[in-house]
């Protein structure tokens, strides 16, 4: 299922400035523990930026009714980004085995480097893959 034209080496890059949405505190709609934490850049979205990234460089190359879901993260966040300035994300697929894609990713501020690792992501097919979860949500206890 992975294209032929998807190989080891592909790079993309996206930049994006942080803004009170994609702070620490921001994260507390879901999380009350986060409401007194510093606005700066959260772990979360710069994670969830990583993912977006892989997904816009893989855009290209997979046909309309695949996609990639995010199976496994090691990242970390080494350096605080203030609201206002821009970050960089960049990734390069460093591994394909089969359906499953892995990357190198790190994102960096004007300043410096604030986080790097690896992210993997595996290639579905897209009405596969919401059927799958229809039956397992199907399947779930009722509430008592």
């Amino acid at each position: 299922m992975t294209p032929t034209d998807l190989q080891p080496g592909l790079r993309h890059r996206q930049q994006i400035t942080v803004t009170e949405m994609l702070t620490v505190p921001a994260v507390s709609t879901a999380f009350t523990g986060f409401t007194d934490m510093p606005p700066v850049f959260a772990t979360a979205f710069m994670v969830a930026f990583v993912e977006w990234t892989c997904i816009e460089a893989l855009r290209p190359h997979l046909a309309p009714h695949l996609r990639t879901v995010g199976t496994h993260v090691d990242m970390s966040h080494i350096g605080a980004t203030p609201v206002g300035v821009e970050v960089t994300a960049e990734v390069e697929l460093v591994a394909i085995e089969r359906r499953h894609l892995r990357f190198r990713v790190e994102c960096r501020d004007a300043i410096e480097v604030i986080g790097r690792g690896f992210h993997e992501r595996t290639i579905v097919d897209g009405s596969k893959f919401v059927e799958r979860l229809r039956r397992k949500s199907a399947k779930r206890v009722p509430d008592v």
